[in-house]
C-alpha cells in the first residue's frame, strides 16, 4: 500500500485528470486536477487478483447470483458499521447518482419537492431538476465552524409538495461527520412531513481518525418505515468506473416500491462492480481502509495547515470524506478573482462552492486523495497565487 506512489493517469479516459481542460480550464500538462471525489490510488490488491481472474477466464456473460456479493455487503456492515443487514434488503443499482435518480421516480411526481440541505453533492440537484422536480434548499447554518441544521426554519418552508428529503451523510462538501442528535433531528423532520428519507453514506468509511459515523438506523431506529439507506464501494476503494452501488431498504412496502422502479428500466447488475465490490468488502479491505485513512489524516494536516496560514482563507475542519471545504470570504475578493488565482496563478482545478447550492458561495472544494507530495505543491501553489495578503 505505498499511496506515495504517482500513477499516470493521463490519457486513460480519467474523467479527473483528462477532462479538467474542458471543465476548469487548467492543463493536465502542469495542472493539478483536486475537484471531482475519484482518489489517485490504486483499489487493494484483492480487487485487481479478482479482475485478472474474470480476465484469465475470458467469457464476460451476465451476472447471477448475487449470494456472496450480498454476504460480503453484511460482513462489512456488521463488522465496520455495526449494523446487520437482511440480504433481502439490498438491492443494486449502477452507483449511486442512479439510486437518486431511482428513488425519485419512485416516490415523487413531476413538480413535487425534493428537499436538500445545502450546499450539498451537485448531483442531487442536478438529477432532479432533470426528472421535472422542485429542488427545494433547506440552507445549513454555519455555527462556530460547524453546519447545523435549523429545523424550525425548515418546518415554515415546507408545504406539503415535498415528497422526498435526502441527506448525504457524512456530509460533502462539508467533510462533517453527523452526531446521533442531529441524525434524529431530521428523522423526525421526514416523519413531519411524511416523506421518504434517502440517507446517502457514501462516504461512511472514509472517517478521519478521532471520529466515527453512525448509520442512520442505528441512530434514528424508529425511521425505518420511511428509510432508504444508500452506500457503495466506488468511493471507498476509489471503484467509480465500476458503477455499483447499494440501495438498502428494511421496510418491505418501500423496497416493492422501489424494485418495480428498478424493473420498469430493466436495469440488472454490472458483473465487474460487483466482483470488485465482493473482494473489497473484506479483512483485506478493511486493512486497506485503515492504512487509506491515516494516510489522508496525513494530507489533512499538510493541507490544513498550509492554507490556514493564508490570510482570509477558512477551513471547515475535515472529519470525514478527502474533500476540503475552502472559504474564501475572507480575502475580500470576489468569486471570479478567488477562481482566477486558483485557476490561472496556481493552475488547480477546484470545485467552485455555488455548484453545491445555498451557501457554497464564497468557497471552493479541494479533492486531498493524492500522493502527499501533489498536497504539499498544491499548497506551495496556493500560497503563491495569495502571496499579496500575506
Amino acid at each position: 500500500m505505498n499511496f506515495d506512489e504517482p500513477i499516470e493517469r493521463r490519457g486513460t479516459h480519467s474523467m479527473k485528470w483528462d477532462m479538467m481542460q474542458a471543465r476548469h480550464g487548467v492543463s493536465p500538462d502542469d495542472g493539478l486536477p483536486m475537484w471531482v471525489a475519484d482518489m489517485d490510488f490504486r483499489p487493494p490488491a484483492s480487487v485487481q487478483r479478482a479482475l485478472e481472474g474474470m480476465l484469465a477466464h475470458g467469457v464476460y456473460g451476465y451476472f447471477g447470483d448475487d449470494s456472496a456479493y450480498n454476504e460480503a455487503i453484511i460482513w462489512w456492515m456488521k463488522n465496520r458499521h455495526s449494523w446487520q443487514v437482511a440480504p433481502e434488503w439490498i438491492t443494486t443499482t449502477h452507483g449511486l447518482v442512479n439510486a437518486t435518480g431511482l428513488c425519485v421516480q419512485t416516490w415523487t411526481q413531476p413538480g413535487n419537492g425534493v428537499v436538500l440541505f445545502t450546499p450539498v453533492y451537485h448531483a442531487f440537484a442536478r438529477v432532479i431538476r432533470a426528472a421535472g422536480r422542485q429542488v427545494v434548499e433547506c440552507p445549513l447554518v454555519d455555527r462556530g465552524g460547524r453546519m447545523t441544521m435549523d429545523f424550525a426554519a425548515y418546518d415554515s418552508q415546507m408545504t406539503g409538495r415535498e415528497k422526498l428529503v435526502i441527506l448525504c451523510s457524512p456530509h460533502n462538501p462539508g467533510g462533517q461527520v453527523w452526531t446521533a442528535e442531529e441524525l434524529r433531528g431530521v428523522a423526525d423532520f421526514a416523519r413531519r412531513h411524511g416523506m421518504v428519507l434517502i440517507s446517502d453514506e457514501i462516504h461512511h468509511d472514509l472517517v478521519m481518525p478521532g471520529h466515527r459515523h453512525m448509520p442512520m438506523p442505528l441512530a434514528a431506529p424508529e425511521c425505518l418505515e420511511r428509510l432508504v439507506m444508500m452506500s457503495a464501494t466506488t468511493k471507498t476503494f476509489n471503484l467509480a468506473g465500476g458503477l455499483v452501488g447499494n440501495v438498502i431498504i428494511p421496510d418491505e412496502r418501500l423496497r416493492t416500491e422501489f424494485q418495480q422502479t428498478l424493473a420498469a428500466f430493466g436495469i440488472s447488475g454490472n458483473a465487474f462492480g460487483k466482483t470488485m465490490a465482493t473482494t473489497a468488502y473484506s479483512a483485506e479491505g478493511a486493512e486497506w481502509v485503515d492504512a487509506l485513512m491515516a494516510y489522508l489524516d496525513g494530507n489533512r494536516r499538510l493541507f490544513e495547515e498550509g492554507v490556514s496560514a493564508i490570510p482570509g482563507l477558512k477551513l471547515t475542519p475535515l472529519q470525514a470524506t478527502y474533500l476540503e471545504w475552502v472559504d474564501f470570504s475572507g480575502t475580500g475578493m470576489g468569486e471570479e478573482e478567488i477562481r482566477r488565482r486558483v485557476r490561472d496563478e496556481a493552475r488547480i482545478a477546484a470545485n467552485p462552492g455555488p455548484e453545491f447550492g445555498k451557501g457554497g458561495e464564497s468557497f471552493l472544494r479541494f479533492n486531498i486523495a493524492t500522493p502527499r507530495a501533489r498536497v504539499a505543491e498544491a499548497v506551495e501553489r496556493l500560497q503563491a497565487a495569495f502571496a499579496d495578503l500575506q
